[in-house]
């Protein structure tokens, strides 16, 4: 099976590392042990989350690429991302918000209360929080659901992400400035809630996996200007686009724009005009 030398699988269920031992183990390297002739374990690092569970994650090595490189589809994509929709393409589809945290606020928000009122018994009382067990219970629950949050959002973005990819052979989104658009407190629950960093971090390292092609672009009037004829709202007498605004019509062209649909095909126009 496969083996460093020091760290080797002893079955497909057991893994041995020196000083711990003998570990059960499950997950995702079943087809990995199919190929253990031509692969090699470099460094194996294992972490503890909050909620008290165990990772071993495994730096491997082959001659032979472990993910095939799909045909060329001859597509083109751009995306925008936004609030309303996680996110809406230039093809006119749209990815709704799976809004996580938000389906979960309540009971978090509950337990909390729950491991504050033990957290200040345990002060009153002169015990240390670290051999209180009603509090180290109720801290295990409060993490337990960040974590199925968190499991869920990451699960949702890999979907999405790895679908754009394989695709499409060029893939254009905006560039964020997460921190910036955080200091709208209407919009900071949602913005934080979506994971756009990560969705985008996800993006760039599949586009190398994959041997396809991602850039970000400059959003600065991806919203406000007409696909069609360029022209930008808030120029010539005319008032911005608000939030508010989901679809308008230029006044120049007189064409009709869905908000989000119109911001997806200038940013994919942008990102062509970056790769050349």
């Amino acid at each position: 099976y496969l083996t460093n030398g020091t760290v080797h699988f002893e079955d497909s269920k057991h893994v041995i590392v020196p000083k711990l031992g003998r570990l059960r183990v499950k997950g995702s390297h079943q087809r990995v042990l199919a190929r253990s002739a031509e692969t090699r374990i470099g460094t194996v690092t294992i972490v503890k989350d909050a909620s008290g569970r165990f990772f071993l994650s495994m730096q491997l090595a082959s001659d032979t690429p472990f993910v095939n490189w799909p045909q060329n589809t001859g597509k083109q994509i751009g995306i925008d991302l936004n609030t309303e929709n996680f996110l809406t393409t230039s093809n006119g589809d749209t990815v709704a918000n799976p809004r996580y945290y938000r389906i979960i606020k309540g009971r978090l928000a509950k337990a909390q209360r729950i491991l504050s009122r033990r957290a200040r018994r345990a002060k009153q009382e002169h015990r240390p929080l670290r051999t209180s067990k009603n509090y180290q219970k109720q801290r295990l629950l409060v993490a337990k659901l960040h974590a199925q949050v968190f499991e869920r959002r990451r699960d949702f973005l890999h979907n999405v992400s790895t679908t754009l990819i394989k695709n499409h052979d060029f893939v254009a989104a905006e560039e964020l400035l997460s921190k910036n658009m955080l200091k709208n407190h209407a919009l900071a629950m949602s913005i934080a809630d979506v994971g756009w960093r990560t969705f985008l971090g996800m993006l760039a390292y599949k586009a190398e996996l994959y041997h396809r092609q991602f850039l970000t672009v400059n959003p600065k009037n991806t919203t406000q200007a007409c696909h069609e004829c360029g022209f930008v709202m808030g120029t010539a007498g005319t008032e911005k686009l608000t939030l508010a605004d989901r679809e308008w019509t230029c006044p120049k062209c007189h064409a009709h724009h869905v908000r989000d649909h119109n911001a997806a095909q200038n940013i994919l126009t942008k990102g062509i005009i970056k790769l050349a």
